[in-house]
């Protein structure tokens, strides 16, 4: 684990992601090595264009649409990323509440990434970012990119706004596929939960937040049965931004190729399907479902449905349905302290 304090001034780079990315029409290349800038511009267009995929798994126009449904498409959008850190979004190296050098601890590896105690470089599953001090919340941000593409050093944009109001900000990673499986994965992000929350045992509050496949993730960890751990994290509150609850819909995706989930491993790892036992586990945790305006028709189902499940239940639950926003900044915007997610987060944190 990393953990950052301090300011340093660093101006943004911005780069425009439609000059980078593939359009449909054109043929996707394997994306290069993970770990690089480049990749991350190449594999969020190929996630968001791809469609000229090998297999006999097109069959018609229905199948045609739902693969369209979950691909959200980004051809308007423009990717901030700077290039000297770790960010989704403008990251915390700029100006407004940038960040200076990690500290970095020891963490039990919930992943295969390497684990180092001393810093630079950023490593092992987990980056934290805030200054050090007794009794602060931490907020536990999990990446989207369909459990195949981004990691956590894409992750630090939501620390500008949260840090200078005294919040620490843990980015997760995992093994994305096809390296990890669903299940893998799952696994993974729990651990790493439960290594914070030993961690950091004096915080006033864990907070999840995810995006996307992030959102599926954080939901999963609500409906962990914590007796199968050594610990049971105290989740205060949980930010599910565009998620994914049902994983059935995808199978037949070309989401799924890199995981080659079946029909059973997509029940057991769908949200959906596990709300009982979420409310046995985080009963006391105030969900709050975001979905961003111009969401596909079958995003925006996705979370109606299981904020409906959620509020049938009797659980603390928040439906967000945010206006002028897309798939993608819909969370980019948590790096501003005046959006309304962000706004959210902090009264939520109030109350607690």
């Amino acid at each position: 684990m990393a953990l950052w304090k301090g300011m340093k001034k660093d101006p943004d780079k911005i780069t425009s992601m439609s000059s980078l990315s593939p359009k449909r029409n054109q043929q996707v290349h394997k994306p290069p090595a993970e770990g690089t800038v480049e990749m991350l511009f190449t594999t969020l267009g190929w996630f968001i264009f791809a469609s000229a995929r090998q297999g006999d798994m097109t069959t018609g126009p229905a199948f045609q649409e739902l693969e369209r449904q979950y691909s959200p498409n980004g051809e308007k959008l423009d990717v901030y990323m700077p290039t000297n850190g770790p960010s989704q979004g403008r990251g915390p190296s700029e100006e407004k509440g940038g960040l200076c050098n990690p500290i970095s601890f020891p963490l039990s590896r919930a992943s295969s990434v390497p684990i180092s105690p001393i810093a630079p470089p950023l490593d092992g599953p987990v980056h934290a970012y805030s200054a050090i001090q007794y009794g602060f919340p931490i907020v536990i941000y999990i990446h989207g990119g369909y459990w195949q593409f981004l990691s956590k050093e894409e992750s630090g944009f939501m620390a500008v706004p949260l840090v200078q109001r005294g919040v620490a900000v843990a980015a997760v990673g995992y093994d994305i596929a096809p390296k990890g499986n669903m299940d893998l994965i799952v696994s993974q992000v729990r651990s790493s939960i439960v290594s914070i929350v030993q961690k950091y045992s004096h915080t006033s509050g864990v907070y999840l937040c995810g995006h996307s496949a992030g959102a599926h993730l954080a939901a999963m960890v609500l409906c962990t049965d914590w007796s199968q751990y050594s610990i049971t994290p105290q989740i205060k509150g949980a930010f599910l931004v565009s998620g994914i609850y049902d994983l059935l819909p995808i199978l037949s995706t070309y989401v799924n190729e890199p995981l080659k989930m079946t029909e059973d491993v997509a029940l057991r790892n769908s949200p959906g399907q596990l709300v009982p036992q979420l409310k046995r586990s985080s009963s006391a945790c105030h969900i709050v479902v975001a979905v961003a305006q111009n969401d596909s028709p079958e995003f925006r189902c996705q979370s109606e449905n299981f904020f409906k499940d959620l509020e049938s239940m009797g659980l603390t639950v928040t439906f967000a349905d945010v206006p002028d926003t897309d798939h993608f900044n819909v969370i980019e915007r948590f790096v501003d302290e005046d959006y309304q997610l962000t706004q959210l987060l902090l009264k939520i944190m109030e109350k607690n």
